[in-house]
């Protein structure tokens, strides 16, 4: 069992959580317009849809394991390429945060947990992303691979909804240390694009 390998996932987890992302904005200003409960709903959606592709990678990429290890690889370098792409996008992209509560509609609690987990469940991109961050992680030569990537999901929907929670309950705070403060937003960017390199060196050595 690599514990180092865990406590990696859960720290890049975090810093991926705290970067600002069309999720975590979506929540923020769910929050801001229409109250915590509001924004914490919508949490439980997004984390809920994780569920689906962890599970989608697990008996996959699982699957590909048992059958053929110099494809598993493959599945890794490319993997590894695509956060490096991923660090790329965000290096070209502006390092404003930017937040607006306009168009911003008011929906139930169902409403907004349902349309959260819609979303995530939809969103290809979520898939690509697991399939790319997962296999660098996994931590142990004697638990199934399967089960490692379940670990790993309930790692990551557990540290993801702790960050979004919290990102939900103070929303007005950040909001307003945000609008302030303009060169949180270029730590942020570069914090992203740290997170996203590093994970893409550890998967390929």
């Amino acid at each position: 069992m690599n514990y180092d390998l865990i406590i990696s996932f859960v720290l890049a987890t975090s810093a991926l959580a705290i970067s600002p992302g069309p999720d975590n904005i979506y929540v923020l200003m769910q929050s801001i317009t229409n109250g915590k409960s509001f924004g914490i709903a919508t949490v439980c959606g997004l984390i809920s849809g994780c569920l689906v592709h962890a599970t989608l990678v697990a008996f996959g990429v699982s699957a590909i394991i048992k059958a053929n290890d110099t494809l598993f690889f493959a599945i890794k370098l490319m993997g590894a390429l695509y956060l490096l792409y991923l660090a790329y996008q965000v290096f070209k992209s502006d390092s404003k945060v930017a937040l607006s509560s306009e168009n911003v509609p008011k929906k139930s609690l169902w409403q907004l947990f349902k349309q959260g987990f819609i979303m995530n469940v939809l969103n290809p991109k979520v898939s690509i992303f697991f399939l790319a961050f997962f296999p660098g992680f996994l931590f142990s030569d004697t638990l199934s691979t399967v089960t490692q990537f379940y670990v790993l999901g309930l790692l990551f929907m557990t540290t993801s909804f702790i960050i979004f929670s919290t990102i939900a309950i103070l929303a007005g705070f950040i909001s307003d240390y945000l609008k302030q403060n303009s060169k949180v937003g270029v730590v942020l960017k570069w914090l992203q694009i740290v997170v996203f390199a590093g994970i893409a060196i550890l998967i390929l050595i």
